[in-house]
């Protein structure tokens, strides 16, 4: 099963990296702790609306992009799954 809250984590970690800054410095603009941030990135927790609007806009993202970069992600593994039904979703995730 694929959890949007692991690809929104993905999401989130690749625009952080691309911008070439830290946890720590995301999560202070964001007035989100460290930890916590930390978690919704590896997909451990949900986060609020609230929280999402707070990280994208200390990322100087539009939400609206985050939520179409998970969309294409969510597709892209929807396929995978679809094109081998026998095999695990996590296993197809992990060889893309």
């Amino acid at each position: 099963m694929v959890l949007v809250r692991g690809l929104l984590g993905d999401v989130l970690r690749r625009k952080r990296l691309r911008q070439g800054r830290t946890l720590r410095e995301v999560s202070a603009d964001a007035r989100v702790s460290l930890g916590y941030l930390s978690e919704v990135e590896r997909g451990q927790k949900e986060a609020s609306s609230e929280l999402l609007a707070a990280i994208c806009m200390a990322l100087e993202v539009p939400l609206s992009t985050i939520f179409a970069e998970v969309s294409e992600d969510l597709a892209r593994e929807e396929a995978l799954v679809l094109a081998h039904p026998a095999i695990e979703p996590e296993v197809v995730a992990s060889a893309a």
